[in-house]
């Protein structure tokens, strides 16, 4: 499997997880950062998939860019919801370890683009 389809695959499974967060933190009547944290983990994996059909190198780079902030401000988000204690111990490192990894596949894909992008040119 290609990183690519790798990165989208597990963006897939963590916006799930995200809805079903959303779902729970709803039910506890918190909405103000459901509605972000939703928002974010859910467009990490639209932006990879715009991603996907990219009219260049360089649209390519912009949505990937975008994916890689949405999956920082997401984390953002999990943090609060941990310091707040609307998730546990576990609940918050399950999460922060999908979105740490889901990053790191962020980056490197990103690295390879603008070097392949410099020597296109």
């Amino acid at each position: 499997m290609k990183e690519s389809d790798s990165l989208s695959v597990q963006s897939m499974d963590f916006a799930v997880e995200i809805l079903a967060l959303v779902k729970r933190l709803q039910e506890q009547r918190e909405f103000i950062v459901s509605y972000q944290i939703g928002k974010s983990g859910t467009s990490i994996g639209a932006n990879i998939r715009e991603a996907q059909y990219a009219h260049s190198r360089a649209d390519f780079i912009a949505k990937m860019q975008i994916a890689l902030k949405e999956s920082n401000e997401t984390d953002y988000w999990l943090e609060l919801l941990h310091r707040a204690g609307y998730l546990d111990e576990a609940q918050f490192h399950s999460l922060h370890s999908l979105c740490s990894s889901i990053r790191i596949m962020l980056i490197r894909s990103l690295q390879t683009a603008k070097k392949n992008m410099e020597t296109d040119h």
